[in-house]
């Protein structure tokens, strides 16, 4: 009769047969959560009939200020989705932002969808419907208020709304400590005197010529 290992508890014997002979195989949570805004089944016509496969629109963002959007193509619709997870990773981008809300207003048109971003004051959350309301509270942003005209095309929609945060410029804390002066309003990307030079002027020479006179 071999000799029986006095350091090996039945016990642990089965613990280490569950988990694989010892290795742990649990997964790491990720830093990003995952959203399908969409899936479609969609059709393309070949030599030999129609080729049917899914179409999956993923959202994916950790809620601090990243996100991304990506698509897939399978003839499953797991694989369509995993695919699209993968894309989604590969278009992650960053997402400027003022405190809880936009920097300032973004106004888009991509396609036939157009799409108006506002900034929001503290406790008015998130204003928005659809893949955008999906985007914006994945991407981190807490207060805005937005409007979509146009289409009801969930992966035109949401492409728009990538577009429309890859608009968005932070502003330079000069800036924002002074919001509402002309030279705050002129910082924004967008505003209508944005490109306008800017005459800086030697106050002391002025009053040196007036007192003079």
């Amino acid at each position: 009769m071999p000799p029986q290992n006095s350091n090996n508890k039945p016990g642990d014997r089965k613990r280490n047969d569950r988990r694989g002979g010892g290795r742990d195989n649990r997964r790491e949570p990720s830093e990003y959560e995952d959203v399908t805004l969409a899936i479609d089944r969609v059709t393309r016509v070949v030599k030999g009939g129609r080729r049917m496969r899914f179409r999956a629109v993923v959202v994916i963002g950790n809620k601090k200020g990243k996100v991304g959007l990506g698509t897939g193509k399978a003839t499953e619709v797991q694989a369509a989705v995993q695919k699209a997870v993968r894309a989604a990773k590969s278009n992650i981008m960053i997402v400027p932002m003022k405190k809880s809300t936009i920097p300032h207003e973004v106004n888009l048109k991509h396609k036939a969808a157009r799409l108006r971003l506002m900034p929001a004051s503290p406790g008015t959350g998130i204003i928005a419907g659809g893949p955008l309301r999906v985007i914006l509270d994945l991407a981190g942003v807490k207060d805005i208020l937005a409007k979509r005209f146009g289409t009801t095309n969930k992966l035109v929609n949401a492409q728009a709304a990538m577009m429309a945060l890859k608009m968005l410029r932070a502003m330079p804390k000069s800036a924002v400590a002074a919001v509402g002066t002309p030279m705050a309003d002129a910082a924004i990307p967008g505003h209508p005197e944005a490109n306008l030079p800017i005459k800086h002027v030697n106050v002391k020479k002025h009053e040196k010529k007036a007192e003079g006179k």
